[in-house]
């Protein structure tokens, strides 16, 4: 994996986070199923690095009921226990917590939207952004404050610039790097 040039801050000894690099970030997925279970990781994220998140996504995936939404938002105080207790995974209440409201904000979005892709794309009318260097844009601004006014926690607007990258909204690969693409005008 080590004979290709990737973005500066991916680490080459890493196996999982250069497979995560190569296939999936900035990589556009739009399905609803990848679309929430990135925002549950994301928001895990917060305060924390991508590459302690990532290994133990696998973890989070067992513990959260392969990211169904609609498990999640029903969960019991006995279950969100259960997750307190999961070594595999980030033991945070408040983001346990989150994880389940923002489980039910989805769920509205989608009967709302009928997916989160139209959801998302009510912010950038179907478009691909393509810049680097960047932690926000208004674009990231403007989804973090409307996710927030539905309820959604731990998605500020750094998060929220991380997850349209993660779900390939935002591509950011460097120009050095062998998934770079431009703008094409």
């Amino acid at each position: 994996m080590n004979d290709v040039k990737r973005c500066h801050w991916c680490p080459e000894k890493d196996l999982l986070y250069c497979e995560y690099h190569d296939k999936e970030w900035g990589i556009l997925r739009m399905e609803d199923a990848y679309l929430f279970e990135m925002l549950v990781l994301e928001s895990f994220q917060a305060g924390l690095s991508w590459a302690c998140i990532l290994h133990k996504r696998e973890a989070f995936r067992s513990a959260f009921d392969g990211f169904d939404p609609v498990k999640i938002a029903s969960y019991s105080e006995e279950k969100i226990e259960a997750l307190m207790h999961d070594t595999g995974i980030v033991r945070n209440r408040r983001k346990i917590l989150a994880t389940v409201k923002n489980a039910q904000v989805f769920l509205s979005i989608l009967e709302e939207w009928g997916t989160f892709q139209s959801y998302l794309e009510s912010f950038t009318n179907g478009k691909i952004f393509y810049e680097q260097g960047q932690t926000r844009s208004k674009l990231s601004d403007d989804l973090s404050k409307d996710l927030k006014r539905r309820g959604v926690r731990f998605f500020g607007t750094t998060i929220a610039y991380s997850y349209l990258q993660a779900v390939g909204i935002i591509n950011s690969h460097e120009k050095d790097c062998f998934l770079y693409r431009r703008e094409v005008q």
